[in-house]
């Protein structure tokens, strides 16, 4: 009989080994996100996101895929195009392309999945985010938009000599390319990982203890595939926040049990794009009717696109949990190794802060203030 320090051991080494698998990916997908942050930021993109009815929509969805914020974090940004000029159909889907994929879930996706499924990822999140405000356009036609509601006093002018006038806002301060790729690389490293990082480290944990808790019979009979382990992937997925690149360990442990593939890319696409304080935040914003658009599309697309995965797969003969992975073994274990210690040095502080501030004392048993509704660290702020 398993005792709980031999349960504890098994768990820690499935970890470890999953850890080291990913290790390189990650560092490569936060340092390509973070130069992707400082080169394209989403306030510079709001000019491309106007009224037209299809156009700024597949710009919107194009934009969000790289773009490394979670499904709280991408709000501020929405809110900032929305109220730049972007049209309700094109924020609907840089809400949805945005947090479903990122460049680094997608570089942890060829590390743990399969190359079938790490295109599969981004592509089904673009059909979704473009097919979503597409929706939203034809319901709400551009033309019938009031446009966003225009807030605050009159914009401060700069004067120019000759009593030209000039807007602040687009005065650029001109920077070294060097400067730019170093606030890049402290960002990826600083206050982007230092968002994921909790979530990552909870991913991996809840990684392993599938892998050693749940029996690939009871995963196999439950979330084999077709139509009801799409549904169930949905349910669980809807209310459940979890970032892009910490939901993918998880669903390459679901899939090495058994899960089907299309069941897992459900998983992946509705976990990260959907959680109850994002819904009430866009339901102010957006109206209801495109929370309709938004929600309906998510389920509607995801399963859709679950059950021809699994399609493709069968049609080709290839087996998911035989092909998970393949790809963290081409990388030699030294680098798996360097990877992942420098991995740890990163995580260090912000797992320390997170402990902390969950252990903090909290005057007269209330706390020092109430958790936010949005639990995704400092990509709220953005």
């Amino acid at each position: 009989m398993r005792t709980l320090s031999d349960f504890i051991s098994l768990v820690l080494i499935a970890t470890r080994d999953l850890f080291l698998d990913v290790s390189p990916y990650v560092l490569f997908g936060i340092l390509v996100a973070g130069l992707l942050r400082i080169f394209l930021p989403p306030e510079g993109i709001a000019r491309h996101l106007g009224r037209g009815r299809f156009l700024p929509v597949v710009k919107a969805s194009l934009l969000g895929v790289p773009l490394p914020l979670c499904s709280c974090g991408v709000l501020p940004a929405a809110i900032s195009l929305r109220k730049q000029g972007a049209g309700k159909g094109a924020t609907l889907a840089f809400l949805i392309s945005t947090p479903e994929t990122g460049i680094d879930s997608i570089a942890v996706s060829w590390a743990l999945l399969d190359p079938i499924m790490t295109v599969a990822r981004p592509l089904v999140a673009f059909l979704t985010a473009t097919f979503a405000g597409t929706v939203q356009n034809i319901l709400e036609p551009p033309a019938d938009d009031p446009g966003p509601e225009r807030v605050g006093r009159a914009r401060p002018v700069e004067r120019l000599c000759g009593g030209k006038e000039r807007d602040p806002d687009q005065v650029q301060v001109r920077r070294h390319p060097g400067e730019k790729l170093l606030e890049g690389v402290r960002y990826a490293f600083g206050e982007l990982w230092g968002d994921i990082a909790g979530w990552f480290a909870a991913g991996m944990l809840l990684a392993g203890l599938i892998t050693v808790l749940v029996p690939e019979d009871l995963i196999t009979s439950v979330l084999g595939g077709g139509i009801g382990a799409m549904l169930l992937m949905l349910l669980l997925g809807v209310p459940l926040y979890i970032c892009a690149t910490a939901s993918t360990p998880i669903a390459a442990a679901l899939i090495l049990k058994g899960v089907s593939p299309g069941a897992a890319l459900v998983f992946l696409l509705v976990g990260p794009a959907t959680n109850m304080a994002g819904i009430t935040v866009l339901t102010g914003i957006l109206g209801r009717r495109a929370m309709a658009a938004y929600l309906g599309s998510i389920a509607a697309v995801s399963v859709w696109a679950g059950l021809i995965l699994d399609r493709v797969y069968q049609a080709f003969g290839i087996r998911a949990e035989a092909a998970a992975g393949q790809a963290a073994d081409l990388v030699p274990f030294p680098i798996q190794l360097a990877s992942a210690i420098v991995l740890v040095c990163i995580s260090a502080r912000p797992l320390f802060r997170l402990v902390t501030g969950l252990f903090r004392k909290r005057p007269g048993g209330g706390g020092q203030g109430t958790a936010p509704a949005c639990r995704c660290g400092g990509d709220c702020e953005r």
